[in-house]
Parts: C-alpha cells; sequence; structure tokens
C-alpha cells in the first residue's frame, strides 16, 4: 500500500511516516507541507492512501479533497476533533485520527482502509466477512444534518435507495440518508439483511407475506426481483 502524508509540521509527518515503518505492506513514497506541492504529486503518481492534516495554512484539507476527481482512501489526522462528523460526508475518508498519534490506533485505521479495500473489489465473495460484521456490535451510525444519529441494526425493517439519498424505514422512526444502497449494505449483517431488488434491501425477520414477485413488510409492498426470488426462497423457513 503506497501512502502519501499532507501535513505542515514537519515533526507530525515524521511521526506519520514511523508508525508506517512499523506495519507490513504500508509504504510512505512522498510527503508534503501543503496542499499545493501534493496536488502536483498526485497529477502524475496514483497512491492508495493519503494522511491528510485539516489545519494547513491557505489550503484546508477539505478544500484539498474537493480538488480531487477520483480521491484514493483517505486518513484525516488532526489535533481538533470537532470536525469528526463533517468527515463523514466524504465517501473517501476511513477514519479521523485526533494527534497524538499512537500506534494501536493507528493500526486499527489501517485495518479499516484494508477492509474498505478488501470490500470493493471482492464485494460479492462469500468467504469475506461483512464490514458490520466486524466493525459494528448491535447498531449503525448516519449522518443527518451533521448530527449522528444511532439506529439499532435489528429496528431496521427496510432500506430503499431514492437518488443519492436512502430511505432507512426502523420500528419507531424513518430516516432520509446521503448514501448509497451498496455502502449500507455492506454495513448490514448477512444473517438477517437481504437485497431483493436493486432499490431495496429488507430484514428478512420482518416480513409478514409474500405474494408472487412482491413482499409485504410493516405496511410496505416491495417488489422482489426474478433474480432474487431464488435466494429470498432459500432464507424463508418454509414447511
Amino acid at each position: 500500500m503506497n501512502c502519501i502524508v499532507i501535513d505542515d509540521e514537519a515533526t507530525a509527518r515524521l511521526i506519520i511516516t514511523e508508525l508506517c515503518s512499523q506495519i507490513e505492506g504500508v509504504n510512505v513514497v512522498a510527503e508534503f507541507p501543503n496542499a499545493i506541492q501534493a496536488i502536483k504529486y498526485l497529477n502524475q503518481n496514483d497512491v492508495d492512501l493519503i494522511f491528510l492534516d485539516i489545519h494547513m495554512p491557505d489550503f484546508t484539507g477539505f478544500d484539498f479533497i474537493q480538488t480531487l476527481k477520483n480521491p484514493p482512501e483517505i486518513i484525516l489526522t488532526t489535533s481538533d476533533p470537532q470536525f469528526a462528523i463533517n468527515a463523514f460526508e466524504y465517501d473517501c475518508i476511513i477514519d479521523y485520527l485526533v494527534k497524538p498519534l499512537l500506534l494501536p490506533r493507528f493500526e486499527k485505521a489501517i485495518q479499516k482502509v484494508n477492509v474498505s479495500t478488501h470490500n470493493d473489489s471482492t464485494v460479492d465473495s462469500l468467504d469475506i466477512p461483512k464490514v458490520s460484521e466486524t466493525k459494528f456490535d448491535n447498531h449503525l451510525y448516519v449522518n443527518i444534518d451533521r448530527r449522528l444519529i444511532k439506529i439499532e441494526i435489528p429496528s431496521i425493517y427496510l432500506v430503499e435507495a431514492k437518488g443519492d439519498y436512502i430511505n432507512v424505514k426502523t420500528e419507531k422512526e424513518n430516516y432520509r440518508v446521503h448514501s448509497s444502497l451498496k455502502k449500507i449494505e455492506e454495513k448490514l449483517p448477512e444473517s438477517l439483511f437481504l437485497k431483493i431488488h436493486r432499490s431495496y434491501v429488507i430484514n428478512v425477520k420482518k416480513i409478514i407475506d409474500i405474494e408472487d414477485n412482491s413482499v409485504l413488510i410493516k405496511k410496505d409492498v416491495v417488489p422482489v426481483s426474478r433474480s432474487n426470488r431464488p435466494e429470498l426462497m432459500k432464507r424463508l423457513n418454509l414447511l
């Protein structure tokens, strides 16, 4: 995994480089004191991961991200924890590390990058555990109006894709989240959830009725695509 470090503090760049040297397969190929120099480098070189400081003169870390058309994975490193919620607006940001950086927490961030990269390349492999089963216990958080809302996973009965948003429907409340169906599907345990249509993921434990090519969950009638129906039938406890 080839990485670059962007931080206006030389000491911070040195610490990150040293931490990377202690993790097998993580190589720092370049470091930069500002975002402008990094942009010039990325115009001619590809990297797998960027360690990015938020507070830098003239050009913040978030400004830098917005200049990238196809950003690689990014781990934010900062002394200021107040921007953590902002980070959730960017799919490319894998983790948010608050200085001082320590090896155990640093290693966890690298593990998240490895999981993310693995899922992107082999998401359909049954041998790979879902992210949620290793990363979450019984809940997840969604970013709504710059607030992180905790949702109990078993309470979710339906997730519906609506353009750039998804509707997450639970026993008590519904949430409109700026995300993709694929992204939340990766965070839901296979034991409970199944994609039955290109626009719908359901909690199979909440099914009330099935008729022809649709299922009834609560008051929602959800279509089942022909290609997904065989897997749905396998998951049911039929007499």
